[in-house]
């Protein structure tokens, strides 16, 4: 039997909680995750199978600390795994739950979370997408000519499309966990 598995997986900003259940899925196919890589490369452990749970929290500095913010999940039961592009990653088994616990005790703080992921993450993909992707695909549509040209145009447009997928994704989720804040 393999002892470890590599997985190509691409999850956007906005589908954390998708992620969080692939990850649970293949630790109840004996799976635990082990270590992640750009771009979407999951390193898997075989163990035994077991129902735990993810949990991914977005933070670039901590609440204060490294250790300090590590801790404070790891007094509630969380294992701490590793970091990744602003990310921390947790598990716990589900067994060791009382009913369906979460690293966000209630909607106004998965709404802060979202909030940090809109300022550390969004923020510069908007900067990116007007200040580069828009002035080059204008730029790109205005020579059209050449073959050179018309394969930029081509990039340039599908950065747009996938920008604006992007974006939206981001926005209804940001609005459904609004919704349930209020």
């Amino acid at each position: 039997m393999k002892k470890q598995k590599r997985e190509f997986k691409i999850f956007t900003i906005a589908e954390y909680e998708q992620e969080q259940d692939y990850l649970r899925s293949q630790h109840q196919k004996g799976w635990k995750l082990v270590h992640l890589t750009f771009p979407g490369i999951y390193l898997f452990e075989a163990c035994e199978k077991e129902d735990v749970v993810y949990q991914l929290d977005y933070h670039q500095q901590g609440l204060g600390s490294q250790e300090t913010y590590v801790n404070m999940f790891k007094d509630c039961g969380w294992e701490y795994l590793f970091d990744f592009l602003g990310y921390s990653y947790f598990r716990k088994s589900a067994a060791s739950m009382q009913g369906k616990e979460e690293i966000f005790c209630d909607e106004a703080s998965r709404l802060a979370f979202i909030g940090r992921v809109f300022k550390g993450r969004m923020v510069p993909l908007l900067i990116l997408f007007f200040l580069v992707i828009i002035p080059q695909t204008i730029l790109q549509i205005s020579n059209p000519g050449s073959d050179p040209h018309r394969a930029l145009l081509y990039f340039y447009l599908i950065m747009v499309a996938f920008y604006a997928y992007v974006f939206i994704r981001f926005t209804l989720q940001y609005r459904t966990l609004r919704n349930r804040a209020d």
